[in-house]
């Protein structure tokens, strides 16, 4: 292992084992590795209000998992003729994603196909300022949250809590039992 140490050190090592053990970490970082591909979502020059926002919501997702996303409009028949409704289209999705997302290759025309490339914006964002009250203690004595409710984490603690102080009741209770009993014969 450090053959410039005087006298050189090494380790007797199992070497099937050693190669197993390379194999599955080159395997778990080429997996991580395929993270960010490229999807694609495909819109029509006549789409509806109702499609047009679950599309767009579903590119912002996956820019929002570090995808890019190509956007294609297909026309058909004389739509061809009017680019101008397509590109309309891609400048509505490119508004609703915001700062989301950059535009990394414009609109251009593909004989029927008007594409666009975004990609994610990777700069960071600023930090949401909370404008939670101080902690005042509520009349039933759980903190206050945004929505006047208890968290349903702090709620499963406080539960688990409960159980155990009760569980560890009984036990002491049990033993003490048991010790008086063994007392007396």
């Amino acid at each position: 292992m450090a053959p410039t140490a005087n006298p050189p050190v090494c380790r007797i090592m199992d070497y099937g084992k050693f190669k197993f053990d390379e194999a599955q970490k080159a395997k778990e970082s080429r997996r991580k590795s395929q993270g960010a591909g490229i999807k694609e979502m495909k819109y029509r020059p006549k789409i509806g209000p109702g499609d047009f926002d679950t599309k767009t919501r579903l590119v912002s997702k996956f820019l929002e998992e570090g995808h890019k996303v190509k956007i294609t409009i297909m026309f058909r028949g004389r739509e061809v003729f009017h680019p101008e409704l397509g590109k309309r289209i891609l400048d509505r999705v490119a508004d609703k994603i915001g700062e989301g997302a950059k535009i990394e290759a414009d609109a251009r025309l593909d004989g029927r196909n008007m594409t666009m490339v975004l990609a994610p914006d990777k700069r960071p964002k600023p930090p949401k300022a909370s404008h939670e009250p101080d902690a005042e203690p509520a009349l039933n004595g759980t903190s206050p949250s945004a929505n006047g409710a208890a968290p349903k984490a702090e709620a499963a603690v406080n539960v688990a809590e409960s159980h155990d102080t009760a569980s560890h009741d009984t036990a002491s209770h049990d033993t003490a039992s048991h010790d008086t009993e063994s007392n007396e014969a």
